[in-house]
């Protein structure tokens, strides 16, 4: 999830061929004020479950064999966003494969507590045993060690590896390309790219939309939301799965610097009787 990683640029990615294509998944609307979105205070949990909208969202039906491919960004965001699909999915006997863009090492950038280098075996224990929570244990986790904040810059990079890993592939999850996160958005649009290359369906998560946006909010494209619904125990398994990332959801000292990047509140939004994914256009 990395909270201290670059918030979106709206400037970035002018010069990219596929550009127009790839941003047509999400709409094109002014950031909220805050300077930086990701640092300003979130969307309480509750305004979102009083939310009437859910109400409007179709439910989508998850692969219930072959294999499904999970990029994420940092380890803990296909957790966070989807972690009760990946239940779903391994309990319907269907192979994942997660892949970790990035180690997430630049989390807590600026502690004198914890170093980038552990935090990236940290980490990577912190996923799988967080999968095993999921009863996905079993389950490929594929590392791409791009730097942590940095994927927008290797976006070409990204794609590449992910089309050989979506061969035979039947769905791709990938986070949201309008996460108002430059490694979620850039990994979310490098899995968009490979997964048209390999003719793979690909569905998008969001993870840090509940803390910027609001229930109704015009930048995000609800038009094209579904809804995974998860039977209390799956709901379960998730909440124990996110646990799981001790590193994330405790301070790790008493600075500012090792402050919590998923305090309880931030939590609150992943830990529903569902999940939200959003069909590409």
């Amino acid at each position: 999830m990395d909270q201290h990683d670059t918030p979106h640029n709206p400037e970035q990615h002018t010069d990219d061929p596929h550009t127009d294509e790839q941003h047509t998944d999400t709409p094109h609307t002014e950031l909220p004020e805050h300077a930086d979105p990701l640092q300003a205070p979130g969307t309480d949990e509750e305004q979102w479950r009083a939310w009437d909208g859910w109400a409007h969202l179709a439910d989508t039906e998850l692969p219930t064999a072959g294999r499904v491919v999970v990029v994420a960004a940092h380890p803990d965001d296909e957790v966070l966003g989807v972690g009760g699909s990946i239940a779903l999915l391994a309990a319907a006997g269907v192979a994942v494969t997660v892949v970790s863009v990035t180690d997430g090492e630049l989390s807590h950038a600026d502690s004198t507590a914890i170093t980038s280098h552990q935090l990236v075996g940290i980490r990577a224990a912190e996923l799988r045993e967080a999968l095993a929570e999921l009863g996905a244990d079993a389950q490929d986790i594929v590392r791409l060690r791009v730097a942590d904040t940095e994927v927008a810059g290797h976006e070409d990079e990204v794609a590449a590896a992910l089309v050989p890993l979506l061969s035979d592939a039947d769905l791709c999850l990938a986070p949201w390309t309008g996460d108002v996160h430059s490694d979620h958005e850039a990994a979310g649009r490098a899995a968009l790219t490979a997964a048209r290359k390999a003719s793979v369906p690909c569905l998008l998560y969001p993870v840090w939309m509940w803390h910027w946006a609001r229930p109704d909010d015009p930048r995000v494209p609800w038009a094209s939301a579904s809804l995974v619904r998860l039977p209390e125990e799956v709901a379960a398994r998730k909440r124990a799965a996110v646990q799981r990332f001790v590193s994330q959801a405790r301070s790790l000292g008493s600075s500012p610097d090792d402050a919590a990047v998923l305090p309880p509140g931030e939590i609150a939004h992943h830990v529903r009787d569902f999940e939200v994914v959003f069909t590409p256009a």
